[in-house]
Order: structure tokens, then sequence, then C-alpha cells
């Protein structure tokens, strides 16, 4: 028998790309106080992907310059940033990805830190 999951609502002002990753991430995860923050975090970000990709696919990736010379669009450029800060924080909620196994206590002390180590550098 399964046993239906609660999901706190969305935090507030959260558009549909940030309502679908809440849900996603909280009905199979169940997350501390400090990790739905990091999760709510990605929900704005992952909005903001996707305003600012429908600004692009209406635009187009190219602007032209004052100058007449073509560069990337300004939301082109912010686009890829904000889809890195993205990946940033769904690595530090360190949810599994596909068919990865629960981390066991030593291995999610290592993601935690990082490249960082513990101790004084020799």
């Amino acid at each position: 028998m399964s046993e239906k999951v609660k999901i706190p609502p969305t935090p507030p002002g959260t558009g549909p790309a940030g309502r679908r990753l809440w849900r996603s991430v909280l009905s199979d995860y169940e997350l501390a106080e400090h990790e739905l923050q990091l999760l709510a975090r990605a929900c704005r970000v992952a909005d903001t992907c996707s305003s600012l990709q429908a600004t692009v696919d209406t635009d187009g990736p190219l602007t032209t310059s004052r100058l007449g010379e073509q560069r990337a669009h300004p939301a082109l450029v912010e686009l890829r940033q904000q889809s890195a800060l993205l990946a940033r924080l769904i690595v530090a909620l360190r949810v599994p990805i596909g068919e990865q196994e629960m981390d066991t206590q030593r291995t999610r002390r290592r993601a935690t830190r990082g490249v960082y180590r513990l101790g004084s550098a020799s």
C-alpha cells in the first residue's frame, strides 16, 4: 500500500517551471529545512531560465550591436549563467539522479565538501 506524500506548498511567486521542479523533487524526497531553502532558490532560478529561454526563442540567439556587429543576445548570456547556477543548486541538494543508489554517509560528506579538504594545508 503506497502512502500519499504531502508536498508543502510552493513558495509565493513561483512560476510554472519552479512549481514543476518543486513537485518533482518533493514527491520523491523529504528535505530538511535548509534543503527546502536551496530548493526554493532553485525553483526561482528555474523560472528565470524559463523566462530567459522564452526571450531567446522570440528574439533569436543573436542581436546586432549599434556598430552593426552580430553578438550573442544578452538574454542568452544570462541564460547560460543562470543554467550553471541551477545545476549547482541541484547538486547542492544531493538528490540522486537517475539510477544512482542512495549514497552512504561517507559519500554524502564527500559530495558536500566538494573539492575542499578538511584540516590544515601542508
